[in-house]
């Protein structure tokens, strides 16, 4: 990987220069230190997976946090944003992955949303539709502007917003996730608006979990990992390998004995040879969230989805688990076709879904570790059918002490335990339904080494014993580590389905900067 830290200085001044930028959260330091810049007439992207400090930094920009210390510069003076319309009124814009404008107003209304022209007191509606007719036509959009918002695609309202933020003589464009929903014709229309605005000076921050789309699009990109500057680089110049190990790093934690053997040369994965497929998963695909899929589950077998953040990982996942609805594709459980439309149908089959996202939907804050445990069994069995007070008490005494879950006692509210201790909650309530299938996304994320090893062999153990295991996480020596075969997805597409047999952390990354395809499995198990 290139050692510089920053790639060469265009000869014209930084439009945007942040300099030593820190800012820290109650036990988090959300920035540490880091330097950024953009330059006129260019599209840098912003790289680094979840919790690097990407969103904390464009927030620090756009006036939603203060820093604690460092300073931002915009055109060579200092500024100080104490609101994102301060920010906007400097002349920098943000488009949303979520078009945070007014549906229910016409095309010219949104464009010139607070700035309408008037007389004789009131709206100049004429004037309004002439203007935004001409802001439109200047980014050669064919739009009409007396028509309703809502009743154009989710790409003409980003390009709509993108007018709006034009109109207001933005010096900075900042595009957060704005390819997320938009197939391949949007993305070509969206990248020429882009590319008339760079042509204009306009500086454009292009947020995007899209390793083609930033190669395509960008000319110079930032990498943060966990709150630092890892780098600045020219596009051409960084190879997709080394930005995918500059976004993830090779930091391997120690985990006693568990690690131990993997490093002597034992594969330390519960062996599936000879098993028939729990489950089968036949071209399931979401518009806009995952290209068509296929997966197999053994029955015993721990599979691993790697890739980077928003390559589709959980996306596949929430699929399986019930949680979203697919647009076409099938599902087999044991050799019967089923229909996921809810997760307590999957929760019938015995396919329970443990989200990444723990504290909206996962723990509820307000209960007691109790309360939690049983919670999806209570919803498995039926609210009119009450789990008597004696047997909640034991489940969770029992769970407290399976899973070494640290807490005063089962009354406890959740709220008041640590973060792996949280993550055990959530998974004594999902193990005490009896999955026959358990989806784990990122299950160690944000807690201690100890209780990372804790549930690292949780699932060995589990699969040990049969049950079968979807385990995600965007440390991929914890997928090496965990898992009897792997699933590698890139871009929203499964790009290899390979045997964790001899494989490495080099070859995983390969595979997710470069996607090249390998073959599959025939049956899914390892055999």
């Amino acid at each position: 990987m290139p050692d510089s830290v920053k790639a060469p200085v265009p000869t014209q001044a930084p439009v945007v220069e942040m300099t030593d930028i820190s800012i820290s959260f109650p036990g988090v330091k959300a920035l540490d230190g880091v330097d950024f810049r953009m330059f006129p007439g260019e599209v840098h992207s912003l790289m680094g997976e979840n919790g690097a400090g990407k969103s904390t930094l464009i927030k620090a920009l756009t006036g939603v946090y203060s820093v604690d210390s460092g300073l931002i510069r915009l055109g060579g003076e200092h500024v100080t944003f104490s609101e994102p319309a301060q920010a906007q009124a400097a002349g920098i814009s943000t488009v949303y992955q979520e078009v945070n404008l007014l549906g229910n107003l016409t095309v010219a209304e949104n464009v010139l949303l607070g700035r309408e022209p008037r007389r004789f007191g009131g709206i100049d509606w004429r004037a309004m539709r002439r203007r935004a007719a001409e802001i439109l036509e200047g980014l050669s959009l064919d739009v009409d502007p007396n028509s309703l918002l809502n009743s154009h695609s989710l790409a003409v309202q980003q390009l709509v917003a993108i007018a709006r933020a034009i109109d207001i003589k933005a010096k900075v464009l900042i595009l957060d996730e704005p390819t997320s929903s938009l197939d391949l014709e949007e993305v070509a229309e969206l990248f020429r608006v882009i590319r008339s605005l760079k042509e204009s000076g306009v500086a454009i921050l292009f947020v995007s979990h899209f390793l083609d789309q930033v190669y395509e699009i960008s000319d110079r990109l930032t990498v943060l990992r966990n709150g630092q500057l890892v780098g600045e680089y020219l596009t051409p110049e960084l190879l997709r390998i080394d930005l995918v190990q500059a976004m993830i790093g090779k930091e391997l934690a120690t985990l006693d004995d568990l690690e131990n053997k993997v490093h002597s040369g034992e594969r330390d994965v519960a062996p599936t040879d000879g098993v028939a497929p729990f489950l089968v998963a036949s071209g399931i695909t979401r518009k806009g969230a995952i290209a068509p899929v296929d997966l197999v589950i053994g029955a015993g077998e721990v599979v691993g989805l790697a890739g980077l953040l928003g390559s589709g990982r959980t996306e596949v996942a929430r699929l399986i688990g019930g949680v979203d609805r697919t647009d076409g594709g099938q599902l087999e459980v044991q050799g019967a076709t089923i229909k996921l439309r809810t997760p307590r149908q999957a929760i019938k089959h015995r396919i329970a879904y443990s989200s990444e996202n723990r504290r909206a939907e996962g723990i509820v804050d307000e209960l007691s570790v109790r309360d939690n445990v049983i919670l999806a069994l209570q919803a498995d069995r039926g609210w009119f059918r009450p789990i008597p007070r004696k047997r909640q008490d034991e489940l969770a005494a029992s769970y407290i002490e399976a899973l070494n879950i640290k807490t005063p006692s089962a009354d406890t509210p959740v709220r008041n335990l640590s973060g792996g201790n949280q993550q055990k909650v959530l998974l004594a309530r999902w193990l005490a339904i009896a999955p026959r299938l358990l989806i784990l996304d990122e299950p160690t994320r944000g807690i201690d080494v100890g209780a990372k090893a804790e549930i690292q062999k949780l699932v060995y153990s589990l699969a040990e014993n049969g049950m079968s295991v979807l385990f995600i996480s965007a440390e991929l020596e914890e997928v090496l580590r965990l898992s009897n075969r792997i699933v590698v997805l890139r871009d929203r597409q499964k790009v290899a389905d390979l045997l964790n047999d001899g494989l490495d952390v080099d070859d995983l990354l390969a595979l997710i900067a470069e996607g090249v395809t390998e073959p599959e499995p025939v049956t899914g198990a390892a055999s």
